[in-house]
């Protein structure tokens, strides 16, 4: 039981990144997941999540209008499509897993993370 992530990379102010978060050992129906970033000397933050159930989402205001969670039952995975990408943006991104209703994306609820995918955005 576990998810895979992968997309990071290196990119240009105002380019775009899409992060792949693959589920094994279980179906995304049942579970929230949910998109976290780490930058530097700051604390993990909420980026945005999406509930297998109902596909509700979760934005972060920072991102807000600029990232897109979205969901593939088929493929078992969950996406984060990043446009506008800024500096600010530069972080060490995670995805995780919690059980639960509703579409809260607090930290302490998740659990299964990944190891983190470094996104650098710098000109």
């Amino acid at each position: 039981v576990q998810l895979v992530e992968s997309g990071g990379g290196s990119v240009q102010p105002g380019g775009s990144l899409t992060l792949s978060c693959a589920a094994s050992g279980f179906t995304l129906q049942y579970y929230v997941i949910g998109w976290f970033r780490q930058a530097p000397g700051k604390e993990r933050e909420a980026v945005s999540c999406i509930s297998g159930t109902d596909d509700s989402t979760y934005y972060a205001d920072s991102v807000k209008g600029r990232f897109t969670i979205s969901k593939d039952s088929a493929k078992n995975t969950v996406y984060l499509q990043m446009n506008g990408l800024d500096v600010e943006d530069t972080a060490v991104y995670y995805c995780a897993r919690r059980t639960g209703r509703g579409i809260s994306c607090d930290i302490p609820d998740f659990y299964s993370w990944t190891q983190g995918t470094q996104v650098t955005v710098s000109s």
